[in-house]
């Protein structure tokens, strides 16, 4: 891991800086709202316009790196991201901010995808998977930073816009500054969402439920914070509980995933964060309480993204890997951009406790599909799955292919899809 460091460290710290400041806008977008007036649904369109314009870079971004080069783009969509985060507070209205937020969802998806070009380039092999675990470990310890930075000043003011425009515009030094070459970029094919459902039923809706799921955790805790009277500094400190829980349960719950049935492990934390918004919802905690409700909820949700990514992964070809991240990715996408809006519905229309009954309600149809989907294909053995990796929902195509590519079984025996279509093949072990 030194030795990874040691070369990616410019990378990792260009990327530590422009977590943090991604991180502070996201929740101070939330906080800001309540005190400007902004009713809930339209906050909630406002946080969708972010998976909105990461779902369009996802698709546009890769092409147009081919056309104008690494360098440019890059440079370009940070300069972007800069001078919109500071244009925030000077129009609080929910239309002009759901355009900004727009443009930095796809800002910060190309330059994603560029950051994690150069790192799968300037690594080896050997050294892949540790730099692929560095970079998504940074990107969580830039986002939980993130939330301390929100109480060195008013939320009312302008300072708080003011430092993320900063710290982005700072993030690019170490990176254009560094001797790495830009690397060769291909243009990913995409998978039929059909053959990808055939190969992973389970990994398809999961991906989709979590996608709601993430993007409210994300996007509206902030909203929710505020609507329930909680100060500055529960708020950050509830965001940043989410986002330390997922950081501090992915190697665990990974290390378990390579001896278990990944299934029932989706099956069983979904059955944990669907219990825990119920507790919520019922028992009314205090600060401490909901503390600990966000690093479970964000301990159990990330890793069950991982999971799944894993999963389908023991059902494919190694040469099919690219293609279905695209896809599962997209799914992602399509499933983010209704988490905020139905949440934001459901708040306006029952209060606070719709933000638990909404991820609530998922989870819990994430238990019953996991569980129905065990009855319906065998167990693969330990031998027969790949290695459970660390990937982050803010991971473009790119990092979860060589990710998985990294994490994949020995391809002289991929397991391949089963096609249930007569009783005797449904193992009810």
């Amino acid at each position: 891991m030194i030795s990874v460091l040691r070369t990616t460290w410019p990378l990792l710290l260009g990327i530590l800086l422009l977590m943090v400041g991604n991180g502070m806008q996201g929740t101070l977008l939330g906080i800001r709202g309540g005190i400007e007036g902004i009713p809930t649904f339209q906050m909630s369109i406002v946080m969708t316009g972010y998976f909105g314009g990461f779902l369009l870079g996802s698709l546009t971004v890769p092409d147009l790196i081919k056309n104008v080069g690494h360098v440019r783009v890059f440079a370009a969509l940070g300069s972007l991201i800069s001078a919109t985060l500071i244009l925030f507070p000077i129009e609080p209205h929910w239309l002009v901010w759901t355009f900004l937020r727009f443009l930095i969802g796809f800002s910060f998806c190309g330059v994603y995808v560029t950051a994690e070009s150069w790192l799968n380039t300037g690594s080896t092999n050997e050294n892949r998977g540790q730099a692929l675990s560095a970079y998504m470990i940074v990107q969580l310890l830039g986002i939980v930073t993130a939330q301390a930075l929100l109480n060195v000043a008013d939320p009312a003011g302008f300072l708080l816009f003011v430092i993320p425009s900063v710290l982005v515009s700072l993030a690019f030094t170490p990176i254009l500054l560094s001797a790495q070459p830009a690397p060769q970029f291909e243009t990913i094919k995409r998978m039929s969402f059909r053959r990808l459902y055939e190969a992973s039923p389970l990994g398809c809706v999961g991906i989709f439920l979590m996608g709601g799921v993430f993007a409210v955790l994300s996007g509206m805790s902030s909203v929710w914070g505020a609507q329930v009277g909680l100060s500055v500094a529960q708020i950050s400190l509830f965001v940043a509980s989410v986002y330390a829980g997922g950081l501090i349960l992915q190697y665990p719950i990974g290390w378990i995933s390579d001896r278990y049935d990944r299934r029932k492990l989706v099956l069983m934390l979904s059955a944990v964060g669907g219990l825990c918004g119920l507790i919520v919802i019922a028992a009314q905690p205090g600060t401490v309480g909901l503390v600990i409700a966000g690093g479970i909820m964000g301990g159990v949700a990330n890793p069950i993204y991982a999971l799944l990514l894993a999963y389908t992964n023991d059902y494919l070809d190694q040469s099919d890997m690219a293609a279905a991240s695209a896809g599962l990715l997209f799914i992602y996408g399509i499933g983010s951009m209704g988490g905020p809006i139905i949440t934001g519905w459901l708040m306006g229309t029952i209060g606070p406790d719709g933000f638990w009954i909404y991820m609530g309600v998922l989870m819990a149809l994430l238990t019953a599909y996991a569980g129905w989907r065990t009855t319906q294909r065998r167990a693969l053995t330990p031998e027969e799955q790949g290695s459970f990796a660390v990937i982050t929902p803010n991971a473009t195509t790119l990092a979860v292919e060589a990710v998985l590519d990294d994490a994949q079984s020995s391809p002289e025996e991929v397991p391949q899809p089963e096609v249930e279509e007569e009783p005797r093949r449904i193992n009810h072990g």
